[in-house]
């Protein structure tokens, strides 16, 4: 089978003049070089259709499903977020009900909105190294399916931004059980199970819908994913009409090409690359087991990812956002993101040998600097925000979107229900969600992240003042 990248070099250097958008006509303009505008491309004569594949975008996705082990795959160019929506909107009538892992992102929810579902929440427990949420468990999918018959769909993130794994084999046969689909947004995960890595992915372990952000932990563009389906649980047709709602009509050949050739990449050198991947990034992790004041969360390869370096910060005198800044000005090392007690680095298949030595070299350095600090008050042990039980809501989301807001100081705004989601950014997992209520300790939160340099969204800031919609109370 050709590949992409090949096909769409073989076009450029055709001769045949583009009388066809894109504007750029494959030539040089402006910054745009015309390596990039040569291979760009709408679909045109030989490059087959995204929204009805017949020829070679329909080989490109059989070959990613036989890859994943799934009975059918879709590529994406509109990231995991059109997955996410797609996945949900398919899963559930509008009206339905949706069991959802609390920590998911906002994406999710905004399918929920859009199909106005009826939601139920599932709390991954806290770890207590770090202060980190886990993978859910079995148990707790088996207990809030016991106790309301009504739930039609489940979907959890595993593994999660940090890197926890669920056990996806027992909590799939649990809501199979039920006779109902479960949804797995597995957008960090999608080089889970190639090259010896474990566990399986979410395809292979009985899911019946995954999502895989190919961009995230494989070799390709930004913004490019996969969705994959299993089983008659999910009506297909009714799936490929939302894909069609939520993606562009004028995908990105450029995109297309790169998820091509990441997964070629796994195929034809993933058991060399991800050998390599586990030797060095086990390497790395045995020099920082000499730090003291720096701590990290054990590979365990069932459930903690490769390539999640979370650095625990608890009790080093310093703050997660504090350490991401040092790393940052002082080692030009750029982490992935920061928060309150912890700092994450991502490691993938592509990362150099000098790219571990220089994060080791780094975090060793800066652990002897440590010794001595007076040690900062251990925070409260929540996860960034998030609690065992959850904030109380009044009104359904799909409900509450809706209906005016007006701002306030967030001083002002605790028993009043939120007008708009709040979260923390990056992971994007909403720690109040449009409908449920404020609470003055969230709101002393929300001041210390400001405080300590995180990015907040859902607030505004104004002349130092913090601000936040709240609904109009009728």
């Amino acid at each position: 089978m050709d590949d992409l990248f090949g096909k769409l070099k073989e076009n450029r250097d055709s001769g045949i003049y583009p009388y066809h958008m894109p504007g750029h006509k494959r030539r040089a303009c402006g910054s745009l070089s015309r390596a990039l505008c040569g291979l760009d491309i709408t679909e045109i004569e030989g490059f087959d259709n995204l929204h009805q594949p017949e020829g070679i975008l329909l080989q490109l996705q059989q070959r990613a499903a036989r890859l994943y082990g799934a009975e059918e795959s879709f590529y994406l160019i509109n990231g995991s977020t059109a997955g996410l929506l797609a996945a949900v909107s398919a899963a559930l009538p509008a009206g339905g009900h949706l069991l959802l892992a609390r920590n998911c992102h906002k994406a999710a929810y905004h399918g929920a909105y859009l199909r106005k579902l009826e939601l139920s929440y599932l709390y991954p427990p806290l770890l207590e190294e770090g202060g980190l949420l886990d993978g859910v468990r079995p148990g707790q999918v088996e207990q809030a399916l016991e106790a309301d018959a009504s739930i039609g769909a489940v979907l959890l993130v595993s593994p999660t931004y940090e890197g926890r794994i669920s056990d996806i084999p027992a909590i799939a046969k649990i809501v199979h059980e039920k006779g109902i689909p479960l949804i797995v947004d597995e957008a960090h995960g999608a080089h889970l199970g190639f090259g010896g890595v474990s566990p399986r992915n979410s395809c292979r372990a009985g899911a019946d819908l995954v999502i895989h952000s190919v961009h995230k932990t494989l070799p390709a563009l930004t913004q490019t994913a996969l969705l994959h389906v299993n089983g008659s649980r999910i009506d297909r047709e009714r799936l490929r009409r939302f894909l069609r709602i939520y993606q562009s009509s004028s995908p990105s050949y450029l995109l297309l090409a790169s998820i091509d050739n990441a997964l070629r990449f796994v195929e034809q050198d993933g058991e060399r690359a991800f050998g390599r991947f586990e030797r060095l990034y086990g390497e790395m992790l045995g020099k920082l087991g000499a730090c003291k004041h720096l701590h990290f969360l054990p590979w365990d390869r069932e459930r903690q990812d490769i390539g999640k370096l979370v650095i625990s910060v608890e009790g080093s005198g310093i703050s997660g956002r504090e350490l991401y800044d040092i790393l940052l000005k002082r080692y030009g090392l750029q982490l992935e993101m920061a928060g309150e007690s912890y700092a994450l680095a991502m490691f993938t298949v592509n990362d150099s040998p000098q790219g571990y030595r220089r994060m080791a070299r780094a975090l060793l350095e800066l652990d002897k600097e440590l010794e001595g600090q007076a040690p900062r008050p251990l925070r409260e042990q929540t996860a960034e925000g998030f609690v065992p039980t959850g904030p109380v809501c009044r009104l359904p989301l799909w409900e509450a979107w809706e209906k005016e807001t007006r701002e306030v100081l967030l001083e002002e705004s605790p028993g009043h229900c939120a007008g708009e989601f709040l979260n923390l950014y990056p992971p994007g997992a909403p720690i109040l969600v449009p409908g449920e209520v404020i609470t003055g300790q969230l709101c002393q939160k929300v001041e210390n992240w400001i405080r300590l340099g995180l990015t907040v969204q859902g607030i505004r800031v104004l002349n130092g003042s913090i601000r936040i919609k709240i609904l109009i109370e009728e």
